[in-house]
């Protein structure tokens, strides 16, 4: 219906509807015939594409030169490929769908529907993730080169080349799809960019608050690792400090039941032996009038697990430690432990095939550990590479071990049959000499004698303890046989053998036999482990021997509290006082004893921590004397000066 017709009327709905459909439009009267006979190309329809409507939402990426938005382009873009930003997007895209408002609906071609559809229905696209790398009329991305290379118009708008020019051609002079500014294909201009994002500006502002926010979480951060460090050394200050004072706590604690025990007369255990010193009441006077010009006093208490023997290497200043470890399988392995710093630890584990380690010594000429083992070994060991130097097979579990103490070559083994062997280290293949005890009771102590010029160069002198007694050998003699040591014999069952070297003391431990009926003598007494271990201990003897010419005579006893089942260990102390000194544990009272050689009287008294004693060491470093006690599971240290 024309709007001119006279049968229009002010109240017809259908010219009601038509101007409505006009001002929705944006088409005034005087455009109506333009509009109507297609004279003006503003709203044509493009043959292939037809109107493209203003986009909104995070497909629309436009380049304007309005106030409102900008197109950044820098011809270092071209080179860095660097992003084009786009800013504004926001209120573009309000203009938009303002101008969007006021005209008519915009229509798209139906391939361009079905092309926007599939880009809409792609799995995990997101809208936000190809913002600025469409082109808005064909939908599918444009390239920096080649035909559909990335291209704006004058009015800012991207596009792709093929498809603005596509467009324009149509009409020779044209106008921009979403804007409809007249242009054409002369006012295109390449843009020469890989990429063209819109820049979110509420986004931007989040970044910059997180950025601000993890500056100042890492400022504290920094702070907190400085502070933690601080921590950690005063803790480490405070352990250390800790330590001190359980040490010394332990010392005092040790001297105050030294000082407690001799006040109180020290009247346990008052058996007495005909024509022997008695332990009793006398034994402070006896105390004043030998002297001992210094005393040893608790040194520190050393944590060890499993232990079972130990010796120390005086050169190193380590302590060597065998032990035996439960759990998952029993292992028996060597500890080495820094004598100047105790938390210095390394284990060397030793074959399967070794069993438990009956004995152990250090030598005196290298770095080497001998170890006479259940599982018929002798055994060489490197304390400085911690490997097994040599591995001697034995016909019979070794009970003990020792080094020559004249000859670094020759090491020697006593076995579980009463057998005694001599071994050449330069020979590995056979012992040099093999000799049969005089009974067959398993040899639990041995000692290689110092060097004596009286009985010739070549000969060569082992003390070895047995419960039968003390028994005295000779190597290098071939008619030679070994000898029980004098008065020995009839003492009762020999449980523990002390030698010292520089001045040839010996001292024997013995338990008495258990007379049954007729001639038969049991040399095991009817006591429990848990009784033993308890401290209950049985009557028993120390008796000192001395070698004078080529013989050993008998000097002195005295009454002791030994154990009913264990095998003791003993040590003698040379350069601390006048005399030597013996040292051995109490049974009854869990004290280590040291009596003054040769009359065995009682010179002081030390209190472990802990009981039984398993082992007793005695070694000189630098001017000290260190006295070492091991028990369970702690190695404690005693030390003096020496004179």
């Amino acid at each position: 219906m024309d709007a001119n017709s006279p049968m229009a009327e002010i109240g017809d709905p259908a010219y009601l509807q038509y101007l409505s459909f006009l001002s929705e439009s944006g088409i005034s009267p005087s455009e109506l015939g333009e509009y109507l006979h297609g004279e003006d190309v503003d709203d044509e329809v493009d043959s292939d594409y037809g109107t493209i409507p203003p986009r909104d939402g995070a497909n629309s990426a436009s380049v304007t030169t309005s106030s409102q938005e900008s197109v950044y382009v820098d011809d270092s873009a071209v080179e860095s490929n660097d992003v084009v930003v786009v800013e504004g997007e926001h209120e573009s895209n309000e203009r938009r769908n303002d101008n969007n408002s006021e005209g008519s609906e915009p229509t798209l071609s139906k391939d361009n529907k079905e092309k926007e559809e599939n880009v809409d229905e792609e799995g995990d696209l997101d809208r936000g993730e190809i913002d600025g790398l469409i082109c808005p009329i064909c939908f599918e991305a444009w390239s920096s080169g080649g035909d559909h290379s990335v291209c704006c118009l004058p009015c800012g708008h991207i596009y792709g080349l093929v498809c603005i020019k596509k467009w324009l051609q149509g009409r020779g002079s044209g106008k921009c799809p979403q804007c409809k500014k007249r242009c054409s294909i002369k006012s295109i201009r390449l843009l020469y960019a890989s990429r063209i994002v819109a820049i979110d500006e509420e986004l931007q502002k989040k970044v910059r608050s997180l950025e601000a926010k993890c500056s100042s979480l890492k400022e504290k951060s920094d702070i907190l690792s400085e502070k933690r460090v601080e921590w950690q050394k005063k803790e480490a200050d405070l352990c250390t400090e800790v330590h001190y004072l359980k040490e010394r706590t332990h010392h005092l604690e040790g001297l105050l039941a030294s000082a407690q025990y001799r006040a109180s007369g020290s009247s346990v255990a008052r058996w007495g032996c005909q024509g022997e010193t008695v332990l009793g009441d006398n034994v402070e006077p006896e105390f004043h009038l030998q002297g001992s010009s210094s005393s040893f006093t608790f040194e520190k208490d050393l944590q060890v697990d499993g232990a079972r023997l130990f010796d120390v290497d005086s050169s190193s200043q380590i302590l060597i430690i065998a032990r035996r470890l439960s759990g998952m399988g029993t292992r028996n392995v060597l500890t080495k432990m820094s004598l100047i710093h105790s938390h210095e630890k390394e284990d060397i584990h030793l074959p399967v095939t070794l069993k438990a380690v009956k004995d152990l010594q250090v030598s005196p000429y290298a770095r080497l550990v001998l170890l006479a083992s259940l599982g018929k070994k002798l055994s060489v060991v490197s304390s400085e590479s911690n490997n097994t130097v040599l591995n001697y097979d034995l016909p019979a579990a070794a009970w003990s071990c020792s080094w020559d103490l004249s000859n670094s070559y020759y090491i020697y083994a006593g076995l579980q049959n009463g057998t005694l062997v001599q071994f050449d280290m330069r020979q590995t293949m056979r012992p040099v000499e093999s000799m049969t005890g005089l009974t067959g009771n398993p040899i639990h102590t041995l000692h290689s004698l110092s060097a004596d010029s009286s009985v010739g160069s070549g000969v060569k002198r082992v003390l070895t303890a047995s419960s039968a007694g003390l028994c005295y050998w000779d190597f290098g003699r071939s008619e030679e046989r070994p000898y029980l040591i004098p008065e020995s014999e009839n003492q009762g069952v020999c449980i523990s053998l002390a030698y010292g070297p520089s001045s040839d003391d010996i001292v024997a431990s013995f338990r008495p036999k258990i007379e049954i009926s007729g001639d038969l003598a049991i040399s095991q007494p009817t006591l429990s482990a848990s009784d033993s271990l308890a401290g209950e201990g049985v009557r028993g003897s120390h008796v000192v021997y001395k070698r004078l010419g080529g013989g050993y005579k008998r000097l002195g006893a005295s009454c002791a509290n030994v154990s009913g089942i264990r095998l003791p260990k003993s040590a003698i102390v040379d350069g601390v006082s006048r005399n030597p000194l013996f040292v051995s544990g109490d049974e009854v009272t869990s004290e280590l004893v040291l009596q003054d050689l040769p009359s065995l009287t009682v010179v002081q008294h030390l209190q472990p921590q802990k009981y039984p004693i398993r082992d007793v060491k005695y070694a000189r470093i630098l001017n000290s004397g260190l006295l070492s006690c091991l028990t369970e599971d702690s190695l404690q240290l005693f030390s003096t000066k020496l004179v």
